[in-house]
C-alpha cells in the first residue's frame, strides 16, 4: 500500500471512495462537511496530508458540490498536498460549450478553468463532450482523462440478459452504443432524434426486428430520461420480450424513473458514477486502473 498517496471522499459518496480504494489498493478517508444554518459549509480535513491527494467526488447537484470541492482543494494544499488529483466520476457543466443565443454564458470554459486553478490531475468517466474533443481542452490539466465505461457495461449485459439487443436512443448514443455491443457482436440501433425544448424531443426508429427480443436502450447520462422515454414508447408498438435502460450517469430528475417503469421499461440500470438506487455496474476497477496515470507525476 503507497503510504505517500490518500485518497479522500465526500459522504454522499462514502461507498465508491472506499470501493475505489480498495481496487487501487490506496489507504483512504472521508472528510467531514458542516453546514450552518445559512447554508454555507465548513471542510474538516485529516490534520496532516501526504503529499499526493486524491479527492473523488461526482459532481451531480453541482453549485452544492463544487463549492466545497474547491475548499477541499485548497485546504489540502495548506495543509502540505503538493499534488491534488480530482477524481470526479461525472463532470458537471460539460454540455453548455457554445452561446446559441446573444448573452449567453458559455460555462464549460469557466467551470474547467475554475478545476484547473485548483487541480493538477483529473479523471472522469464518460464526459458530454460535443464539440470540444479532449477533455484537456475543456478542463487545462494534464493528465486530464475522460475513460468510457462501455467494457463494465458490456459485461454487465452479458452476464444478465439474453442475447440483448442495443437501442441508442439518439444520434450522440452511437459512440456508447458501437463500443459496448463490439466486445460480445450484441446486434444494435441508434435512432435519430429532434429536440424541440428541454422537456420535449421527437424520435425516429430505424426499421429493424424488435419482436420478441430483449431490447438495452443505451446512454450516457439520464437526465430528464424523455429520449429515453419516448424510445421505450416507440418500441413497445414492436412487442419485444423486454425493454431495460443501461447509462453511465443516472441524473433520473424528478419522476424520470418512474415514468419509464410505467411506459413498460423492465429494468433500470446504471454504473455507480452517480449514487442511484438504480447502481448495477460498480466502476472501481475501472477507476482504479487509471490512478497511476495520474500518480506517477509526481512520484
Amino acid at each position: 500500500m503507497n503510504q505517500d498517496t490518500l485518497i479522500i471522499g465526500f459522504p454522499e459518496y462514502a461507498d465508491q471512495t472506499e470501493g475505489l480504494a480498495r481496487a487501487a489498493d490506496l489507504p483512504f478517508t472521508i472528510l467531514d462537511i458542516h453546514h450552518f444554518p445559512d447554508g454555507e459549509s465548513k471542510i474538516t480535513l485529516p490534520g496532516l496530508l501526504p503529499k499526493q491527494v486524491i479527492l473523488v467526488r461526482s459532481l451531480d447537484h453541482p453549485n452544492d458540490r463544487l463549492v466545497e470541492l474547491i475548499l477541499a482543494a485548497a485546504g489540502a494544499r495548506q495543509l502540505g498536498a503538493e499534488h491534488i488529483s480530482l477524481v470526479a466520476p461525472y463532470l458537471c457543466y460539460m454540455r453548455q460549450d457554445k452561446a446559441f443565443h446573444a448573452g449567453e454564458v458559455v460555462s464549460q470554459p469557466v467551470i474547467g478553468s475554475c478545476l484547473a486553478s485548483h487541480f493538477d490531475a483529473l479523471l472522469t468517466v464518460d464526459a458530454h463532450l460535443h464539440r470540444v474533443h479532449s477533455l484537456s481542452d475543456a478542463v487545462p490539466v494534464s493528465p486530464a482523462i475522460n475513460l468510457t465505461a462501455t467494457d463494465p457495461m458490456a459485461h454487465f449485459l452479458q452476464d444478465r440478459v439474453d442475447a440483448p439487443y442495443l437501442i441508442g436512443p439518439d444520434g450522440e448514443s452511437e459512440q456508447w452504443v458501437a463500443a459496448i455491443a463490439s466486445h460480445y457482436g450484441f446486434d444494435y440501433a441508434v435512432a435519430e432524434k429532434e429536440r424541440l425544448g428541454d422537456r420535449q424531443v421527437k424520435i425516429r426508429m430505424p426499421d429493424c426486428g424488435y419482436e420478441n427480443r430483449n431490447l438495452v436502450l443505451v446512454d450516457d447520462v439520464a437526465s430528464t430520461g424523455r429520449t429515453l422515454l419516448e424510445a421505450a414508447r416507440l418500441l413497445q408498438a414492436h412487442r419485444p420480450a423486454s425493454i431495460s435502460v443501461l447509462v453511465t450517469h443516472a441524473l433520473f430528475i424528478g419522476d424520470a424513473q418512474e415514468r419509464l417503469t410505467r411506459a413498460g421499461v423492465h429494468n433500470i440500470w446504471s454504473c455507480d458514477a452517480i449514487p442511484h438506487s438504480s447502481n448495477a455496474v460498480p466502476l472501481a476497477g475501472l477507476l482504479a486502473g487509471a490512478l497511476p496515470a495520474l500518480l506517477t507525476r509526481n512520484n
